[in-house]
């Protein structure tokens, strides 16, 4: 092989023009500049600056514009930001879009309803749901590729009878029990998971027990698993997050008095590192914390966890109420929320939805968030605290 010789080249920058230098460093290595005249022909046509100068904004102190009465540009900026959305204007400026493209799917959401119901009929499923907020399109594309998978393996999806099938990201049995369907995932690989299933029941049976065990030494406690507030885990993960936390229990047990705990919630969260009573009522503890501050922190916040705990009992009983009678005052096909909107949240807006009926609703699908927006199926999406 020939050896690769290297030769130093020097040079100096005589000028600011951004072009001028990329030629003189090509002409220094003796490289082509035909490319580089090609497109500088714009910018030579243009006035010549002061080599010797450059721009730079000045930026004047607040006393400047208080003294000169000049407008502060970047206050005039800070001011138009903070200019919010009112919720009529932008209802009568996104009404027509939203309109045309509910109509368009509508006959798409009567065909993701017919395949939904056949398939859990034909596969005597307890549900299918979706993950994500995929569009209908997608939904029923998704549903289409489980229909056909019935035709070419139908024994093996039998195995299904009585679970939910979960759209999601991955393909696997979740920590609940559910039939997760990996949307990006080839049709063997969910072939391969019916099959499995009745292999999982061992498992399922091992994770029943390990969460008794952890109960029954931290007071009777009941572990849950939300799936709206937790990842999408599978049973194989949750297992394995559990018995750790098990372990690191036995090894240094809290002294709770057996049942003094019962009729409370917990979950574990691999993503915090203080404990603390969520709203909805359940202890969130972090699978890192040491056993001494679980115990005090479980017995010190209980009474603070049952009042939450049939507060929110109460909240959904009012929520529901809420809706229904929403969706009737102003004629809305349907009335939902984000998951991240907080029953509280839901409910003040609902309220004003009541009180105050706002225009455009009518026969439309609204979904409360903590935005503005047309889905792609029409859906209108406002925030909880919209603006009048």
């Amino acid at each position: 092989m020939h050896s690769i010789e290297f030769r130093t080249v020097s040079f100096t920058l005589h000028t600011r023009d951004l072009r001028r230098t990329v030629l003189d460093i090509l002409n220094s290595c003796s490289l082509s500049t035909d490319h580089v005249q090609d497109i500088g022909a714009s910018v030579e046509s243009q006035p010549q600056k002061d080599p010797h100068t450059f721009y730079r904004p000045i930026k004047w102190d607040k006393t400047y514009y208080t003294f000169t009465g000049f407008k502060d540009p970047e206050e005039e900026l800070e001011q138009a930001q903070r200019v919010e959305t009112t919720i009529s204007p932008w209802l009568e400026n996104n009404h027509d879009e939203a309109l045309k493209k509910l109509h368009s799917s509508l006959p798409l959401r009567e065909e993701l309803e017919r395949l939904k119901q056949e398939l859990s009929r034909q596969l005597q499923l307890s549900d299918v749901r979706w993950q994500r907020s995929w569009g209908i399109a997608h939904r029923c594309s998704q549903l289409q590729s489980l229909s056909r998978l019935t035709q070419q393996s139908p024994e093996s999806l039998k195995m299904a009878k009585g679970r939910t099938v979960i759209f999601t990201d991955c393909t696997g049995l979740s920590a609940t029990g559910h039939v997760m369907l990996g949307t990006m995932d080839v049709h063997h690989h969910w072939t391969e998971l019916f099959e499995r299933l009745p292999s999982y029941y061992q498992l399922e049976r091992k994770l029943q027990y390990l969460q008794e065990r952890v109960s029954l030494i931290l007071g009777g406690i009941e572990m849950v698993y939300i799936e709206e507030l937790q990842p999408m885990l599978t049973i194989e993960e949750y297992y394995a997050t559990l018995n750790a936390f098990y372990n690191k229990l036995l090894n240094r047990r809290a002294l709770i008095h057996p049942r003094s705990l019962r009729g409370l919630q917990m979950i574990l969260d691999n993503d915090r590192f203080v404990p603390r009573v969520h709203e909805m009522g359940h202890f969130n503890i972090p699978t890192t914390c040491d056993s001494a501050a679980l115990q005090w922190f479980l017995l010190t916040h209980a009474g603070k966890a049952r009042e939450k705990l049939k507060r929110n009992d109460e909240l959904k009983i009012v929520e529901r109420e809420l809706t229904k009678a929403c969706q009737t005052r102003s004629s809305l096909t349907r009335l939902y929320k984000e998951p991240s909107v907080t029953r509280l949240q839901m409910i003040e807006c609902c309220r004003r939805l009541i009180e105050e009926p706002l225009p455009y609703l009518s026969n439309m699908h609204l979904c409360i968030s903590h935005y503005y927006s047309v889905l792609q199926d029409g859906d209108l999406c406002i925030p909880w605290n919209y603006k009048s």
